[in-house]
């Protein structure tokens, strides 16, 4: 029975996240850290952030890849499966629901002034993850300019962000090889 009560927490602490997540991904990151690190411990801050850089390395939706990545490490391949239902069934009820009605009240300019707002409050989520991210991903001058240049080669010149995070990862890779080779050679002339 505690496998049980364990999913049904798992379902709905995701189904939670998926129904108050508005914008996407990133925008999910402040309610992951409060309801799955702090709540019900299911994963470090730092894992989540490393799960989060997997998710978007992998195809799918990121919600999507974050629910299964962290529904696995709890419950093994079931809870991967019940995590995933569960941030995915608030969407597949509003998409229902609202295609429904979409159609004869888009054009009221109440719903559109909604829609506006909505998109305010994301960009203010996306602000808040983006500070969260960067206090335990930029940890460095390295780690600065990394950031930076990947902002730049995104933002103005369209690199998939695929590629970025690939280039990153292997950046990362050559960098701690070299700094460890560095630091093992400056200790053994000690």
């Amino acid at each position: 029975m505690g496998k049980i009560k364990d999913l049904t927490k798992l379902f709905f602490a995701f189904f939670r996240i998926g129904i108050l997540t508005f914008g996407g991904g990133y925008a999910m990151l402040p309610m992951l850290e409060r309801e799955i690190a702090v709540k019900h411990k299911w994963a470090t801050v730092e894992e989540i952030m490393d799960y989060f850089a997997i998710s978007q390395c992998t195809p799918g939706v990121i919600a999507v890849n974050l629910a299964t990545f962290i529904g696995r490490k709890t419950n093994g391949i079931i809870g991967g499966i019940v995590a995933t239902l569960g941030v995915v069934a608030p969407s597949v009820i509003i998409i229902s629901l609202v295609a429904t009605i979409l159609q004869k009240i888009y054009y009221n300019p109440i719903v559109k002034s909604a829609f506006a707002g909505v998109g305010v409050a994301v960009c203010a989520i996306l602000v808040q993850a983006f500070l969260k991210i960067s206090k335990t991903g930029i940890v460095d001058k390295v780690s600065f300019v990394v950031a930076a240049v990947s902002f730049v080669l995104s933002a103005f010149f369209g690199v998939s962000t695929i590629l970025i995070i690939v280039a990153a990862g292997v950046f990362g890779i050559i960098y701690m090889t070299l700094k460890e080779k560095k630091d093992r050679k400056t200790g053994d002339a000690k």
